[in-house]
């Protein structure tokens, strides 16, 4: 078979994310419109003199879903991303596949910045012996694919792609093309990331990347508002079993729809400024790639990050590289309840965009009071919004730091 005609279906999700510890419960959350901005529970606005002391943390204990010893060797974001690969793993029936044909994909931005710092800490508090011997495995960027590859017994290639913010969602493309390309039957992909942490969240603040409603932390991620001012930090995984169509068919497998078509740029442009060019050319690629045209997208789980500058540029993306047949298309920002996972973003939007054409409804994009004027297309505001039935195309934009553009295509089963 082909590459162009394999056809690669979700058969298995799993995600522990501020809106929940599962799919289900972060599912039913999203759909309710649920903020999980809060004032963060500790010292370090005064320790450290943080400009922004809010953020998205995840809500559950990892070592209450993972053994004690085993969770000790896995920086957070580790942690966060075995325990949703495990989930993912089962809701596909834990499938029979020859260790030489699964392989796992799991992309982070920043890796394990936990245990870097909080190992250098104790270096310069307690010396050098003192250091725990597993550190350089805790916070090594591929740290979580390892682990999740010896875990599930996968021997077909497991690779971390590190594209900042657009890190999640090239993991799925890649697993995608290694379906595709014959190199495996199974992949299991995702992203994670663990950095709410002084040092990020003084970092974005600096660059002006956060917003500084510290009043009103509930309220701060609001893309395409009028009144946005910059995202909120968030943190957790996501993670999808991709499978060939013909072996989730001979295995009788529950089928959530397919990932349909990718599309990755790069806009050698600037470090931090979005490219409309390079966004539109990774859209157009991923609808090409499908075999679809723009009148088939019904859905786009945006990037939409709620900064002044980058949503109304994608939108415009958008439309550009749908030649601007976009009057069928409703528009979601989960960054609006989740905050922004930094590397995790785009494996849980696509995870979201699977849930979305699977059961044909469009979760919110919350916090909008003013709509900016100049959004060029429809927003489901603070309500869902329902799809089409029968057969749906939904988009995903993932963007990074970098010029790093990808983009996820995903049909109903």
């Amino acid at each position: 078979m082909s590459a162009a005609s394999t056809r690669v279906a979700i058969t298995g999700l799993g995600t522990v994310n501020p809106l929940g510890g599962d799919v289900a419960s972060t599912w039913e959350a999203a759909l309710a419109g649920t903020s999980t901005a809060r004032t963060l529970d500790n010292d370090w606005q005064e320790k450290y003199g943080l400009a922004v002391n809010f953020a998205c943390e995840v809500r559950i204990d990892p070592f209450e879903h993972l053994s004690r010893p085993e969770a000790k060797k896995l920086d957070p974001s580790g942690q966060y991303a075995m325990i949703a690969a495990r989930e993912a793993w089962a809701d596909a029936g834990t499938p029979e596949v020859p260790g030489e044909r699964l392989g796992v994909v799991v992309g982070t931005g920043i890796g394990g910045v936990w245990t870097i710092l909080d190992q250098w800490d104790v270096v310069r508090e307690k010396g050098a012996r003192r250091v725990n011997p597993f550190t350089v495995p805790m916070l090594m960027a591929n740290s979580s694919a390892a682990h999740i590859e010896m875990d599930l017994g996968a021997k077909a290639g497991a690779h971390t792609p590190v594209s900042a913010c657009a890190s999640g969602a090239e993991a799925v493309a890649l697993g995608f093309d290694m379906i595709r390309a014959g190199r495996a039957d199974v992949v299991v992909v995702g992203g994670t990331e663990a950095c709410v942490h002084p040092l990020p969240l003084a970092g974005f603040a600096n660059i002006r990347a956060l917003s500084t409603r510290t009043d009103d932390p509930a309220t701060a991620s609001r893309p395409y508002d009028v009144d946005r001012d910059g995202f909120v930090l968030g943190e957790g995984a996501a993670m999808l079993v991709l499978e060939s169509e013909e072996h989730a068919a001979a295995r009788g497998a529950r089928i959530y729809g397919y990932v349909a078509g990718r599309g990755m740029a790069s806009d050698a442009y600037h470090i931090s400024a979005p490219s409309l060019e390079g966004q539109a050319r990774a859209m157009r690629e991923a609808v090409a790639d499908a075999g679809l045209t723009a009148a088939d997208i019904v859905h786009v789980n945006a990037h939409g990050t709620s900064t002044p500058l980058g949503d109304i540029a994608e939108l415009n993306a958008v439309s550009a590289a749908l030649d601007g047949v976009t009057d069928q298309i409703v528009v979601s920002s989960t960054k609006s309840m989740t905050g922004h996972l930094l590397g995790g973003a785009g494996a849980l939007e696509t995870l979201f965009a699977t849930l979305a054409a699977h059961h044909r409804i469009a979760p919110p994009t919350i916090n909008i009071e003013t709509l900016d004027p100049e959004t060029p297309m429809a927003i489901a505001q603070n309500t869902p919004v329902e799809l089409p039935q029968g057969d749906v195309a939904v988009l995903n934009n993932a963007f990074g730091f970098g010029g790093h553009d990808v983009a996820v295509l995903v049909t109903s089963a």
